[in-house]
């Protein structure tokens, strides 16, 4: 902001926002040198002496004022051409004439001083008045300020605008304002507050009141502007914030500064300290915000504060006294700061699921911290919900007669291989790793997240754990003598599913008659056996070669179990 980097761009929203179209007052008129009267008239430059009827039967009509915007800076090379016009122009004392000021490459705030001045030649010099009609476009090339006066040889030079409105102030005998009642930038300049797009002041070709089409007293008590508008005649036209890509002639921006001095209307700009400040205040507001809401509520609350702020700044600027400040600076810190929260509590969410993940995970099944870092505080309520599961438990089968011929830190290091490979075989097909129960764990297919053929992907967790125990089982046979192998059982039905125990102590567990069944058919498998319900089977009998157990009476039942034993696994 300091620096200005978006200048133009800030300058252009400034216009859509302050500048506003009004009616043009009917005390300024302007007469143009336009194309229509060249052609009337003939080729440009004209004898002086039209000029001087001009200004004859103008001010026949006793208007306020007439602004010439015409440098007449050499006497004609026809001799006795500028007499006349002299002669006019030493009979009233309510004409003006423009100077230019020529300036250096830079210079210091607070002056604006030329080191030369164009001025009409000596004689009309002499019998009129004279005021400057510099105009220091924006970067952007749209003319937004006006100089209201600069310094020559020590001398104040008021701006041709300045002048024509004193002497309007005059007439009527209103209050004319001075350069201290007027905001000035440290150029010496004000904001321009335009009456509305070009051609908005009204426009009478110069011939027709040279012609006498006119007449004089149609100029009573109006502020008289002439000067070129003919397309090649002069380069004297720039853009305005009003049309950006339509060309106002300086003669109009004259009126529309002369307008704005009659009304009393400007703008100051708030100060770059304040600004900073209302940027420091906005920004802490912004931050505290949009760290407090999630992603979506901090849009809102960026939309909701860049409204007010735009509604607030609309509101400064209204009025005959209004204030103005860059809006796109503000509003921009507030949407690099809601980027920059969203992509901070991106990354620390991000950072803080990897280390929940990693710490909670090894106590929990992974799908269980992916579904509580998803849900938040809402997936640990208590209860559950019934759904289709598939239930596995695995036992260790010979287990407590190798842990009594091995010292316990061995006991506890080949548990742990058991277990992993447990653990690993479930997570590798889907599963969810429900418990560890001494030597032996349960494992849900199916829950929390859905997952299909989930009855398969248990008998295939439990060959992967049939394979992976043989490398165990023959290091164990060798060093100890004892043989150690997997007996598992497996299930499938309805059962209630959820986060179950007290609000302080809690499991995602499963329960129901379909875990009591996968356990009781578990208990009765031989070591190395894997055993499956007759539920199991119908759903992977193109899978698997069994045997048929036949019915096997498991304790808590009525009735017998249908149960079958793996001995082969047609897929992967």
């Amino acid at each position: 902001m300091f620096f200005q980097v978006f200048e133009t761009f800030d300058y252009r929203l400034q216009d859509l926002l302050y500048q506003k179209e009004e009616s043009a007052i009917a005390d300024i008129v302007i007469v143009a040198i336009d194309d229509e009267s060249l052609e009337a008239i003939g080729k440009w430059p004209w004898p002086r002496d039209y000029h001087g009827e001009l200004i004859r039967l103008i001010s026949e009509g006793d208007p306020l004022a007439i602004g010439y915007d015409i440098i007449f800076a050499e006497e004609s090379a026809e001799s006795g051409d500028d007499d006349y016009l002299v002669d006019v122009v030493s009979n009233f004392d309510n004409i003006v004439f423009p100077v230019y000021g020529t300036f250096g490459g830079s210079a210091s705030r607070g002056t604006l001083q030329a080191y030369n001045i164009t001025k009409p030649f000596d004689n009309l010099d002499n019998v009129s008045n004279t005021g400057h009609i510099n105009t220091i476009m924006d970067n952007d090339g749209i003319v937004r300020k006006a100089i209201l006066g600069f310094e020559y040889e020590g001398e104040e030079i008021n701006s041709f605008s300045w002048k024509l409105y004193k002497y309007y102030e005059e007439k009527f005998g209103n209050y004319i304002l001075e350069m201290k009642d007027i905001p000035l930038d440290s150029w010496q300049r004000t904001p321009i507050r335009y009456s509305g797009e070009p051609y908005n002041f009204e426009y009478i070709p110069f011939y027709m009141v040279l012609n006498e089409d006119i007449p004089g007293e149609y100029f009573r008590d109006k502020i008289v502007l002439v000067g070129p508008t003919a397309i090649g005649l002069a380069d004297d036209y720039y853009f305005t914030p009003m049309a950006p890509q339509v060309p106002m002639y300086g003669i109009e921006i004259h009126g529309n500064i002369i307008q704005q001095l009659i009304k009393g209307r400007f703008w100051k700009e708030i100060s770059l300290s304040a600004q900073l400040m209302i940027m420091f205040i906005l920004g802490v507001l912004g931050y505290f915000l949009f760290q407090k809401f999630k992603p979506r509520s901090g849009a809102l609350a960026l939309t909701a504060i860049s409204g007010l702020f735009l509604i607030l700044v609309k509101m400064l600027s209204t009025g005959d006294k209004g204030y103005t400040m860059s809006f796109f600076y503000p509003i921009g810190l507030l949407g690099i700061q809601y980027i920059e929260v969203l992509g901070e509590k991106f990354i620390l969410e991000q950072l803080e699921k990897k280390r929940v993940t990693d710490v909670f995970g090894k106590y929990v099944a992974p799908q269980i911290v992916d579904k509580i870092l998803e849900e938040g505080e809402g997936g640990l309520n208590l209860g559950g919900a019934r759904r289709d599961i598939t239930v596995l438990f695995v036992d260790i089968r010979g287990f407590t007669p190798l842990s009594e011929s091995a010292e316990p830190e061995e006991v506890v290091s080949i548990l742990n291989d058991y277990l992993t490979l447990c653990a690993k075989s479930i997570f590798d097909y889907g599963g969810t790793l429900d418990k560890y129960i001494g030597d032996a764990a349960m494992a849900l297919y199916n829950a929390p997240l859905d997952l299909e053929n989930h009855q398969l992907r248990a008998v295939q967790t439990a060959w992967a754990m049939k394979l992976g125990a043989e490398p165990l089982q023959k290091r164990l046979e060798e060093r100890f003598g004892k043989v150690v192998r997997f007996g598992v059982g497996i299930h499938t039905g309805s059962a209630i599913v959820g986060n179950i125990g007290a609000d302080f102590r809690m499991d995602f567990t499963a329960i129901g008659d379909t875990v009591n069944t996968a356990a009781r058919i578990e208990a009765n498998s031989k070591p190395g056996q894997i055993l499956i319900s007759q539920e199991v089977y119908e759903h992977v009998k193109n899978y698997v070669e069994v045997t048929d157990i036949g019915p096997i009476q498991v304790k808590g039942k009525a009735h017998a179990l249908q149960v079958y034993q793996v001995d082969e696994l047609k897929v992967d």
